[in-house]
């Protein structure tokens, strides 16, 4: 059995859109992307939030160990929501794995 990650121990994200066009497409994108996390195998939590910047989210991604992270990394890369979005910077921290 694995043990799960703390909750507070998770991914954490900030797309930083430079432009109202990256705005529009995280706004496109964002809900399926969302869905798709949260049906990740070993997805404990997925939270997309805004802050006061409309360029700015607050994301938290918690899994329940690191290759069920790297799995969903994997997944990403290649969906739609990667492609449509790789060029938008993105501060990350990761703490737990």
């Amino acid at each position: 059995m694995r043990t799960p990650l703390p909750k507070d121990k998770c991914v954490a994200a900030a797309p930083l859109c430079q432009s109202d066009g990256e705005i529009a497409i995280i706004a496109e994108f964002l809900p399926r992307r969302i869905e798709l996390t949260r049906a990740d195998p070993g997805c404990i939590s997925f939270e997309v939030k805004p802050t006061g910047d409309p360029r700015v989210w607050d994301v938290c991604e918690c899994f329940q160990d690191a290759g069920s992270f790297e799995l969903h990394q994997g997944r990403v890369a290649s969906s739609e929501w990667g492609r449509a979005t790789a060029g938008i910077t993105r501060s990350y921290s990761v703490a737990g794995l």
